[in-house]
């Protein structure tokens, strides 16, 4: 008997795909610009982190790791743009194509949940310490639930980067193996299939942008557990606002004030990342996964490279659109260490400021005496003071 989902990869690779201008264009640009931004934006902010702050926090610990994830991703995005551009002309066996299967396509989703799962940590992890450490008229519930360690541990930057190597481990060996199965044992034998009635299988290709029924399968536990940590974030917001209302009741609310504003606007400011950039993606991936498996058997022809255009073309173009949008976080990611981390902003502002006295300064200098070596030197001075190189 034949197995049912070898004729639903045959099904899907009998048919061709038809990209729109969307796909040829305006993924490529987009991708071309995030490029653009994401790399230079995640270099400075690593770089803050790592040589303008001098003393490092838990807070610097998580979203220096974030930095480097982002930055893996900036890295690596011109090849998607070249994918969206070109993928129809590669054969699936061509390299730039195995090349997006066994390398591109693990480091997008490592680099999307690893970023998911230190979001939530700095949420939760700024909460506890929160509830810890402000005054209310009671105290919190959470505090009976967590072990009393638990929250000494919050402080120290050793547990913070314990805890980032557990994610990043976590993350990696949860992702590797889906992704490896994908693309060597799904597409593979995909490929096989459609050689052996005579047709080479290009890369962007249904094969490759539906996936096989396993590895589906398998990210429906991916987009579980965005929900969950999603609902954890969103829950820590309500109980700090519950913790704000209570606090105003306490005589004693002058210390904590300041600090429960603050971390309720850093809990926003997560929540609304996750809404924006995350959750339509992580919303269409089940109804995507349904459409693309659980249908009856669509008509097909021999070949891919035939004019019929695959039945769900336009919803995988909305999957690679939406799948941009969680693409895009990487760069809007130093934004919001800017609004997250008072020390880094100090940090950027501080440079901002620097190079414009100092533009302003070899302007006069330019101006007065036609030689700018003795600024040139003013400034490398001026860039030791402030980042201790």
């Amino acid at each position: 008997m034949e197995d049912p989902s070898s004729r639903s990869s045959l099904n899907n690779a009998s048919f061709s795909l038809c990209p729109s201008v969307v796909t040829l264009y305006f993924l490529p640009s987009i991708y071309a610009f995030l490029f653009l931004t994401a790399l230079p934006g995640n270099m400075l902010s690593l770089w803050v982190f790592l040589r303008c702050i001098p003393s490092i926090s838990p807070t610097h610990v998580y979203l220096t790791h974030l930095s480097i994830s982002n930055l893996l991703m900036a890295v690596i995005v011109p090849f998607l743009t070249v994918y969206y551009a070109w993928g129809r002309h590669w054969a699936i066996g061509d390299i730039p194509c195995q090349i997006v299967l066994h390398g591109i396509t693990p480091v997008l989703h490592i680099n999307i949940y690893i970023s998911l799962l230190i979001l939530t940590w700095v949420a939760l992890s700024r909460f506890a310490v929160l509830i810890r450490n402000t005054h209310a008229s009671r105290p919190s519930a959470c505090i009976t639930l967590l072990p009393h360690g638990f929250f000494s541990s919050l402080t120290r930057v050793s547990f913070a980067n314990s805890m980032c190597a557990m994610l990043w481990v976590v993350t990696v060996g949860g992702i590797v193996p889906v992704t490896v199965y994908y693309s060597v044992n799904e597409a593979t034998k995909s490929t096989k299939e459609t050689e052996e009635v005579g047709c080479e299988m290009v890369c962007y290709s249904p094969v490759v942008e539906l996936g096989g029924r396993v590895s589906s399968t398998l990210s429906i536990a991916l987009v579980t557990l965005f929900f969950i940590l999603y609902l954890l974030v969103l829950l820590s917001y309500l109980i700090v606002l519950r913790h704000i209302k209570r606090s105003r009741r306490n005589a004693n609310i002058t210390s904590s004030q300041s600090l429960l504003a603050r971390v309720s606007r850093n809990i926003v400011v997560i929540q609304v990342v996750l809404s924006l950039c995350l959750l339509p993606y992580h919303i269409f991936k089940p109804i995507f996964t349904t459409l693309a498996h659980d249908q009856p058997a669509l008509l097909h022809s021999s070949c891919p490279d035939n004019i019929t255009c695959h039945p769900l073309n336009i919803f995988i173009e909305l999957k690679n659109c939406l799948f941009l949008l969680a693409v895009l976080r990487s760069a809007t990611d130093p934004v919001m260490y800017f609004l997250l981390d008072r020390t880094f902003r100090e940090q950027i502002l501080r440079l901002l400021k620097k190079n414009k006295t100092d533009f302003n300064k070899k302007e006069m200098v330019w101006s007065t005496t036609g030689s700018v070596n003795q600024k040139t030197d003013n400034v490398g001075e001026g860039n030791v003071i402030l980042c201790g190189l």
